[in-house]
């Protein structure tokens, strides 16, 4: 019996984009480019026309803004879509707003050597169109644009002992962008470090951090080689950098490299989670959000073995239940969580270190 393909619709104003993803799309066996536009007005026409399993979307086009589709067609049509981005500052923040609004992935096209680039990126996007097409759709969120108010929760945590001593671990893929805010933007300002290593490409994570920072009570920054890890600081890897955890001394420090990629990722959630087993134990909470693959399930259960406190988010809240799927299975998970519930759960776990630490 033979296999449904994927059915794309790809919508760009460059003739060239439209006709170098078509030529990637049709090239692979299980997906056909049903359609093509220019601007998003024939787009909504073609999407009632050939109901397309996912669409590739540019971000700047004539008539109507790439970001301002998208966000009239999750309201109205939600589909999976995968965002096409120039890789700039401007490319990179409204990549994230895309990712906000609920697209499942975003793809950056070259600078320079369009057409080579692109069809260099052939595995690459066809990857990501085959996850958007099995994927969840995320619920998209109008999101405040500043920090949230503090809340009663901030004293909960003070604790001398807890503040030097206790991390938080996160590991995410596809998906987590919004996955991470919604853990990070209930914890109060005197949490624990927090590392955390997002599969994303260079030139991405030094805006998803200060979007992070500006929506969440804790600061949230790129990490820096060498650089001590402090309470109410979250440290992200940056794009094609490891992010491990090291000691200095009595300190915890942040460790960046461009060591090979593991498990074909670099940044690699094995990698971070390994580092946490062996100098943080059970002083660290780790945390494996959505993604696709197996990245840092091995690693969590490494966490778990070394005493850490594990936590991996539930199937019906995943975009992609790959990576918490895989950990569940090997036993590396104490618990399992829905996304949002996951910052309380680890608030209160944070608390029960905080009453073991007074009673010793």
């Amino acid at each position: 019996m033979t296999q449904k393909k994927i059915t794309v619709l790809c919508v760009d104003d460059s003739a060239l984009i439209r006709s170098l993803m078509t030529e990637i799309i049709n090239s692979q066996p299980d997906m056909v480019v049903v359609a093509t536009a220019s601007d998003p007005l024939i787009a909504r026409d073609l999407v009632k026309q050939h109901n397309p399993d996912v669409m590739t979307l540019d971000v700047e086009m004539p008539r109507m803004d790439g970001l301002e589709f998208l966000e009239k067609l999750m309201r109205l049509r939600p589909m999976p879509v995968v965002m096409v981005s120039s890789l700039t500052e401007r490319g990179s923040e409204a990549a994230l707003r895309a990712l906000e609004l609920g697209a499942i992935d975003f793809v950056t096209k070259p600078r320079l050597g369009l057409r080579e680039g692109l069809l260099a990126y052939t595995d690459l996007i066809a990857g990501k169109i085959r996850i958007a097409a099995s994927a969840r759709l995320p619920a998209s969120r109008l999101l405040p644009a500043s920090r949230p108010a503090a809340t009663g929760e901030a004293a909960l945590l003070r604790s001398p002992l807890l503040s030097t001593e206790k991390l938080i671990i996160i590991g995410a893929s596809t998906g987590g962008t919004e996955a991470i805010r919604e853990v990070l933007q209930p914890l109060p300002p005197d949490s624990p470090g927090i590392l955390i290593a997002q599969h994303m490409p260079g030139g991405f994570t030094r805006s998803f951090a200060e979007r992070l920072s500006s929506l969440c009570r804790i600061s949230v920054s790129e990490a820096v080689h060498g650089q001590r890890i402090l309470p109410g600081h979250a440290y992200l890897a940056p794009g094609g950098f490891h992010l491990s955890l090291g000691r200095s001394g009595a300190n915890y420090v942040a460790q960046v490299d461009q060591a090979p990629p593991v498990n074909r990722h670099r940044p690699s959630v094995d990698v971070l989670f390994d580092s946490a087993a062996r100098h943080a134990g059970k002083n660290a909470i780790g945390v494996i959000l959505t993604g696709m693959g197996r990245d840092g399930a091995e690693g969590l259960l490494r966490m778990r073995q070394a005493g850490s406190f594990t936590l991996a988010q539930d199937e019906a809240s995943c975009v992609v239940f790959g990576m918490p799927r895989e950990a569940i299975a090997l036993g590396a998970a104490h618990e399992v969580v829905p996304l949002h519930e996951m910052g309380q759960r680890v608030m209160t776990q944070l608390r029960s270190f905080g009453k073991q630490a007074n009673r010793v």
